[in-house]
């Protein structure tokens, strides 16, 4: 079993902010699902190559996105190497993504969260880089919507984002970031 997670904060007000690519990326790669609430979360399951996948949106605002993966986890008996997180970051340029595992919060509070209630930083993350404005404070500027430019930049690569999960779902994340890592 695997569990894709999306960071982002519920709500009409939040749609298409920079904080909420992670559940831009679960609505584009699962396309109009039927969510449910469980564990104070929206989520989706799929069978995909023979496995159940769960997909998860938490509703607990941002900094507590932990909260609702851990009872998830717990519930399931999800392995660590079988989560992947997918949130945005704001020290990698529009139109750049990393897949990581076993690195910090780089002070993002929704991994922080994530870390705090797994009690380890080893899981796979998908970073997706939102840039930064040093003159707005990085508060306001995550929860500030995309520009028409940068949704541009990033319907260009819905395509690669679905690529990486599929790879996650029938891969080890060694390969998925082999494959995927340096490629824009």
């Amino acid at each position: 079993m695997k569990l894709i997670i999306g960071l982002g904060n519920p709500g009409k007000e939040y749609e298409n902010t920079r904080h909420n690519i992670g559940f831009m990326v679960l609505d584009n790669y699962l396309e109009n699902p039927t969510w449910q609430k469980k564990f104070n979360a929206l989520y989706t399951t799929l069978v995909l190559n023979n496995e159940k996948v769960i997909f998860i949106k938490p509703e607990t605002y941002m900094n507590l996105s932990g909260n609702s993966l851990i009872e998830f986890v717990n519930y399931y008996k999800i392995k660590l190497e079988d989560i992947l997180v997918i949130h945005d970051d704001l020290d990698l340029p529009i139109g750049t993504f990393r897949v990581k595992i076993n690195s910090s919060s780089g002070g993002h509070n929704g991994v922080k969260s994530i870390i705090e209630r797994l009690n380890t930083n080893s899981f796979a993350r998908l970073k997706i880089g939102v840039s930064k404005n040093n003159n707005i404070n990085p508060k306001d500027y995550v929860l500030g919507r995309f520009t028409k430019e940068e949704l541009d930049i990033l319907n260009k690569l819905y395509p690669t984002f679905k690529d990486i999960i599929n790879s996650f779902l029938v891969n080890n994340i060694t390969k998925v970031m082999n494959d995927y890592n340096g490629k824009k």
